[in-house]
């Protein structure tokens, strides 16, 4: 409120108004302009003197507090994943050619030993009958040379021959039987090529997709059909860097799925990666379920959880009570009975979702600013917006995308 003071009293000897106290006035208009600048400064020192205001009382702000409390160290992080099954093969035909039928579709179920492919098998036909003809005609050379041996080993007896005679007709008795072994064996591995003309399924498991369509030439070993084995299935996720160690050792692992988050199927960590993926920046993990129930499908959103206990309680605050001040964290600790705030600084530990674990610089009872934080100085009047709320129950780390890993 402008405070009013009374317009100071000028002698009537500096009465601008009085003609006669001037002696300027006698001069004519010199004299008016003396008289009017005169009052001016006057009235200039009287609104001047009446601009004052009173000093403003101090403002109490408003804030959000919370009572800190003991947590039992029962921490559970939380990542969102896929499942994915163990094993995918992408299965192609063993030798080339040109693709005449495709036998299955995507989303198909497959059983050991189902045909998936076939290659036109004119050329292989044609390959397997030449090494039959080749068989047939060692096989003969074989017989007739296996008699003329019988033949000579018998005048060999009797003393008609020599036995440089009977050793050559020995020796070439053996090399039709080597000859003969050689086209055996080029048969059985034609006849295997002729076999690979068929794609065959090598495990139960379905169909994820088609890498080759029918009339396509391919090449030996080229990816055809993927199929991917159902009778292990896991869950791929992406841990941050500063949580790899800390979950690695944790056994206590469970799953669930978005379809069905009341089920909880136990997982076990199987493998983390030794890099992190350049895009994402997080370890690509993979964590097993045991006994998959049936109707647990490839491509399922789920979420991990790591269940970690810790060896003592721990206090938790909120991310938004933190204040970093000069690299120190601080948090404003409030008196109840003065009504004001003081800074206090703290030391701390891990996060947990939208809370941090403090260490060092609090005790359980205290009462804390949990909004506000930045707006507050030392010994401040504050008005809380509401009652004093006690720290929240432990709480799951944040769901973290995981990216796609192949």
């Amino acid at each position: 409120m402008p405070v009013l003071c009374p317009v100071p009293e000028v002698a009537a000897a500096a009465n601008p108004f009085d003609t006669k106290s001037l002696p300027s006035a006698r001069f004519g208009r010199l004299g008016h302009l003396a008289r009017f600048a005169v009052a001016a400064l006057v009235a200039a020192a009287a609104v001047a003197g009446c601009g004052r205001q009173a000093e403003p009382a101090p403002e109490v702000r408003p804030v959000r507090l919370m009572q800190l409390s003991q947590h039992s160290g029962r921490t559970a992080f939380e990542f969102s994943g896929d499942v994915r099954p163990r094993v995918e093969s992408r299965l192609g035909f063993r030798v080339g050619g040109k693709i005449a039928a495709r036998l299955v579709d995507v989303g198909a179920i497959v059983t050991r030993g189902q045909p998936l492919a076939r290659l036109d098998p004119t050329d292989l036909s044609l390959a397997e009958a030449g090494s039959r003809a080749q068989f047939e005609a060692a096989k003969t050379d074989r017989d007739l040379a296996a008699s003329d041996l019988k033949r000579y080993n018998d005048l060999f007896a009797k003393g008609f021959i020599s036995a440089a005679e009977q050793h050559r007709r020995q020796a070439s008795f053996e090399a039709a039987d080597s000859r003969l072994r050689q086209a055996q064996a080029g048969l059985r591995s034609q006849s295997n090529q002729t076999a690979y003309a068929v794609l065959h399924a090598d495990a139960d498991g379905v169909v994820t997709a088609i890498d080759a369509e029918v009339g396509q030439v391919v090449t030996p070993g080229q990816p055809v059909v993927r199929v991917a084995q159902t009778a292990e299935k896991e869950v791929a996720i992406g841990l941050p860097e500063d949580q790899v160690d800390l979950l690695r050792g944790i056994a206590d692992v469970s799953i669930h799925t978005w379809a069905e988050p009341q089920r909880a199927l136990p997982g076990r960590v199987r493998e983390i990666a030794a890099a992190a993926d350049p895009v994402t920046r997080t370890y690509a993990t993979r964590v097993t379920i045991p006994d998959p129930p049936a109707d647990l499908k490839l491509g399922m959103t789920a979420v991990v959880t790591f269940v970690r206990t810790g060896a003592t309680p721990a206090i938790r605050v909120p991310l938004t009570a933190l204040l970093q001040e000069q690299g120190r964290n601080q948090v404003w600790v409030y008196d109840a009975a003065a009504g004001t705030v003081k800074p206090v600084t703290v030391t701390l530990g891990e996060a947990v979702g939208n809370e941090v674990e403090v260490r060092q610089g609090l005790a359980p009872g205290q009462t804390i600013v949990t909004a506000g934080v930045h707006l507050l100085r030392p010994g401040q009047k504050v008005r809380p917006l509401q009652a004093v709320a006690p720290a929240s129950a432990p709480t799951a780390a944040p769901t973290a995308a995981a990216p796609k890993q192949g």
